[in-house]
């Protein structure tokens, strides 16, 4: 079953995405089997991290602009090649585990949508595939 999801997204940051993803597992009705969730864009991407502490997706934006900066030697028109890297290196889909009807996900974790280059309306889509 295929869930199609549109969101507004910051400049860049984390969206929490976990409540929609839980919700279509639901609707599905699959007790065992797999989701996907797939971002479409080539400027953002999914990811699972800490839910606890808001801090940590803070750390998590500085540390990736960081480690890919917006560098004057880049040739993309657009001028968002750090955007295309960061994107590249969290990756485009997260797959977790259902059992018992729920997402498997660990105590402090929780699926994010990681958006690059906002603000935009982003969308994103969960898979559910069931045994």
């Amino acid at each position: 079953m295929l869930f199609n999801f549109k969101l507004s997204t910051p400049a860049e940051g984390l969206v929490d995405i976990t409540r929609e993803v839980t919700e279509s597992v639901k609707e599905s009705g699959v007790l065992e089997g797999i989701c996907i969730v797939y971002c479409p864009h080539t400027t953002a991407a999914i990811t699972i991290n800490e839910n606890a502490d808001p801090d940590v997706q803070t750390d998590f934006i500085h540390g990736i602009d960081k480690v890919f900066p917006d560098l004057s030697i880049f040739k993309h028109a657009e001028g968002n090649s750090d955007a295309h890297l960061k994107s590249s290196a969290v990756g485009a889909s997260e797959t977790i585990i259902i059992s018992g009807g729920k997402l498997l996900l660990g105590t402090w974790q929780d699926i994010y949508f990681c958006e690059f280059d906002g603000p935009r309306t982003r969308k994103f889509f969960v898979k559910v595939i069931g045994d």
